[in-house]
């Protein structure tokens, strides 16, 4: 958060209105519930390693979790991320964080590595803008994946078509997109000839709070810093020979645009699993799920049967798609009963050398 932090020393101490941070009667209500003395509300703009960044009436402040919070989190999963809404407490220089309001929305994917965990990209979204390059890394089987995690996360899905100023002829890989994102709205943009941006900009000012996701070298930082008119987020060329690129935004961050909005930046991901997304994939493949009732067998797979009518109408690349990505879900769903289980035998077990130590203490 180096480069962050010099943005910051740069520049005063912003304040802002809870309504500019995104407070509505959602909120209002929780808070109405819980008020605590020298407790203010305040908005998650970073996190870091246990620390927080927090913006709230006050201004910024660097915060850490209260340790019974921290303790009694039975997830990594419920503790703030990037655009939640907690209580905290002023502790001299440094704010103490002590409660977690519940999320209006949230869009989340399975953690990296072997663990089945639920990792929070961004919380209490309205909008999540999907971005995509128009280079020779373009690819609709991304945008499906990344649409059923967006659809899940009770957010508004919008796709940006970004670096038209790469692609001669942005005819073929918009149908594409089209075809992908089933009525999605779609904005071609280039943050380097400036096409689109000021639609863009109109509708992160009236979308409440947006996130920027997308893969790595799709222009997201590029983007940022075209919106903002100054360089917030370093960036970098994309490799020569698969125009894939590195991570230059390095840890999600709140920014409050001028003008209103605000959007969530985060880095790019490399890897984006599925996490509890079958109503995602029901919203992504809607067209399946309507040609279904158009096939012979009430119980068809679209995998061989005769009169299957979604073998007969639908790209034979999306339906592959389909089958994939319903099959993660599958196995993903099948880990999470695994690791429920696990977790409850565990709670058993502690239970019972809790109550063994109970005995054999009153015993004495």
């Amino acid at each position: 958060m180096t480069h962050v932090r010099a943005c910051r020393a740069a520049k005063e101490t912003q304040v802002y209105s809870l309504k500019d941070l995104g407070w509505c009667d959602f909120f209002e209500a929780q808070w109405n519930e819980m008020q605590g003395p020298d407790l203010f509300p305040a908005r998650v703009a970073e996190e870091s390693r246990g620390s927080y960044v927090l913006y709230s009436e006050s201004g910024e402040a660097w915060a850490e979790l209260r340790g019974r919070l921290r303790h009694n989190a039975p997830t990594a999963a419920a503790l703030p991320a990037v655009g939640d809404w907690v209580l905290a407490q002023n502790r001299g220089s440094r704010a103490t964080i002590h409660h977690l309001f519940a999320r209006r929305s949230k869009f989340s994917r399975k953690s990296a590595g072997r663990k089945t965990e639920e990792q929070i990209v961004a919380a209490n979204v309205d909008t999540v803008l999907l971005v995509s390059s128009l280079n020779c890394d373009f690819n609709p089987r991304r945008i499906e994946r990344y649409l059923a995690l967006a659809w899940e996360s009770g957010a508004r899905p919008f796709l940006i078509l970004n670096k038209s100023d790469l692609c001669e002829n942005s005819a073929g890989p918009a149908a594409g997109a089209e075809s992908a994102a089933m009525g999605v709205p779609i904005l071609i943009t280039s943050a380097l000839r400036g096409d689109g941006l000021a639609e863009l900009r109109q509708l992160i000012r009236k979308s409440g709070t947006s996130a920027l996701l997308g893969s790595s070298g799709v222009g997201k930082s590029s983007l940022v810093n075209a919106l903002l008119g100054r360089d917030l987020q370093p960036t970098r060329e994309v490799r020569d020979n698969d125009d894939r690129g590195r991570h230059t935004t390095t840890s999600r961050q709140l920014i409050v645009l001028d003008g209103g909005g605000l959007l969530v930046d985060t880095p790019g991901m490399r890897e984006l699993q599925l996490w509890d997304s079958a109503e995602g994939l029901e919203h992504t493949f809607a067209d399946i799920r309507e040609l279904a009732q158009l096939c012979r067998f009430r119980d068809c797979s679209h995998t061989g049967e005769p009169g299957c009518a979604v073998i007969a109408s639908l790209d034979e690349a999306r339906l592959a798609s389909y089958h994939k990505l319903a099959r993660e879900q599958g196995f993903l769903a099948s880990k999470q009963d695994a690791a429920l289980r696990s977790e409850r035998n565990k709670a058993v077990k502690r239970l019972m050398k809790e109550q063994r130590r109970f005995y054999h203490d009153h015993d004495r």
